[in-house]
């Protein structure tokens, strides 16, 4: 069952995986880890969700340089997080500047994070990941796109850009309505070391409560 915590608006215990709720619970307690300047920047995006028109479908595309890490982190955490606040009308995506692949530390991440993920595509150079987030929704689909690839948004949305890289050689989204900086350090300078799995968990977790924090000041 979800734990109550004052102030908030939950989901009902059936709409998020079980596997998801330990960590969820705990970032949301971590929000006072949030630096005030990232605040700041997360209150900026929250603005312009609220700002929407009535019964207007608010879309986020989570953009980072290769779309392997980062970008596919936020996206799902994002809507996992609007889900759990209980934020209609809301869509979020995730694209690169370039394609490349899904990297598999990414969905190690997630999945120890508590998301189920199933590969329909083994084998393939860039493999489309199925990711469940809800008992109630359907999966979100993971795999390395352009942000402006078919699938996604062409106009009308929110960029936010979870690289500084990204970020710097791309300052013109093409159909963006607006466009927000929220960089990650990359969990790729672990590569191969002993500390992988803790930079990757320790990246997911960071996001996770950041865009908790920020779908509950939307809300």
């Amino acid at each position: 069952m979800f734990t109550t915590l004052t102030g908030f608006l939950h989901a009902s215990p059936d709409d998020l995986l079980e596997t998801l709720q330990p960590t969820l619970l705990g970032a949301i307690c971590e929000f006072d880890q949030i630096p005030d300047e990232r605040k700041a920047l997360l209150a900026e995006v929250s603005n312009s969700l609220r700002a929407r028109k009535r019964c207007e479908t608010a879309k986020l595309t989570f953009i980072c340089t290769h779309n392997s890490r980062r970008s596919h982190i936020t996206h799902l955490w994002a809507q996992t997080a609007a889900t759990y606040f209980g934020i209609p009308d809301l869509e979020t995506y995730s694209g690169g500047t370039e394609a490349t692949a899904c990297n598999i530390r990414t969905i190690d991440a997630i999945r120890r994070a508590g998301f189920s993920v199933v590969n329909p595509t083994p084998g393939e150079p860039n493999p489309r990941y199925l990711i469940q987030y809800s008992k109630k929704h359907a999966p979100l689909t993971a795999f390395s796109k352009v942000y402006d690839a078919e699938g996604n948004p062409g106009k009308g949305f929110i960029a936010i850009m979870t690289c500084s890289h990204a970020d710097k050689n791309c300052p013109i989204v093409r159909g963006a309505e607006k466009r927000f900086p929220i960089p990650y350090l990359d969990p790729k300078a672990s590569d191969g070391s002993q500390y992988e799995a803790h930079t990757y968990d320790a990246r997911s977790r960071q996001i996770a409560r950041e865009m908790l924090y920020l779908m509950s000041i939307a809300k």
